[in-house]
């Protein structure tokens, strides 16, 4: 039986030998194939952490309590170390001000001044807010409009798996048509949809864009990680994860990444525990978390193109 990241391999090999060339929004060039999906058994407490390279999965992990969090400033990230999501409001200042800074003293700026995390470190209603507050208008007396109460796209996905277990209707989704244009980057893992059978929660993620050489590994283990605390809320063991993507790209400055990755064999199984079921799924920890039995290879730097 073949590794599960097997499958991952040949999809980076296949992309670097087959893809389409293409310019893209970065300026940078992808290599890129449409329309593919891989499967990760979740059984066993199993999790598709990479192991070719090192997968720094805390910082995954605390990126999806942010998104449950519905917090849109990367100022919570920061504090915590984590740098994924600085480019963009970085980029974004540096041409907006005209003052050249690096991102160090960028993002202590962010945590040390108020004023100046709210007017730089907002990223605009991106995935947080669509999920868990969603806008709704409602007509006011003047004969327009008035916000009304937003939509808890994942307090609804709870309360129907508990209730509802056989619905087809078990999904949320980032891509806010109205609101794209204010967010910093459009959402790249855009639709989520869960379904329940003898017991276990399964999980399809659908990615129109996918980062192969450095955000898949972090969106594919978020994605289990959030069946297993949906499949706890709602006393499901966990059952697969069904990986889709649209635009399947590397970028052409990852040659270095690719070449070495592809060198490497996949080993181990690490498992995936949650030491604990607070009261709701809003009130996860980063301690409430841990992977056992992982073993990677060595990390292999790459730049973010922004």
């Amino acid at each position: 039986m073949s590794h599960y990241e097997a499958q991952y391999l040949d999809l980076v090999r296949r992309v670097w030998t087959t893809g389409d060339v293409r310019v893209d929004r970065t300026g940078v060039g992808t290599k890129s194939l449409f329309g593919e999906q891989m499967r990760f058994d979740l059984r066993g407490d199993a999790v598709p952490l990479l192991t070719t390279k090192r997968v720094f999965w805390k910082t995954a992990a605390r990126e999806m309590l942010w998104f449950l969090s519905g917090d849109t400033n990367i100022r919570t990230l920061v504090a915590q170390g984590v740098h994924i999501w600085t480019d963009w409001p970085l980029a974004r200042f540096v041409r907006e001000s005209g003052e050249a800074i690096d991102r160090d003293t960028f993002e202590a700026r962010i945590v040390a001044d108020d004023a100046f995390a709210a007017a730089w470190g907002d990223l605009g209603p991106v995935y947080g807010k669509q999920w868990v507050d969603w806008p709704t208008f409602a007509p006011d007396e003047s004969g327009g409009f008035r916000r009304g109460t937003g939509v808890n796209q994942i307090a609804a996905l709870v309360e129907g798996l508990r209730t509802n277990p056989a619905s087809r209707r078990h999904l949320f989704t980032g891509w806010n048509v109205a609101d794209l244009a204010r967010m910093a980057l459009p959402p790249c893992h855009m639709t989520y949809q869960f379904h329940v059978s003898d017991g276990r929660l399964s999980g399809m993620l659908w990615q129109r864009s996918c980062d192969l050489g450095l955000g898949f590994a972090f969106n594919v283990f978020a994605a289990a990680l959030l069946i297993r605390m949906l499949g706890a809320q709602c006393d499901l063991e966990p059952g697969e994860l069904i990986w889709s993507g649209g635009d399947c790209h590397l970028y052409l400055n990852h040659e270095a990444l690719v070449t070495e990755q592809l060198r490497r064999t996949p080993t181990g199984a690490p498992t995936l525990h949650l030491t604990r079921r607070p009261p709701t799924i809003f009130d996860y920890r980063i301690d409430d978390f841990t992977v056992d039995d992982y073993a990677p290879q060595s990390h292999i730097a790459a730049p973010v193109a922004v």
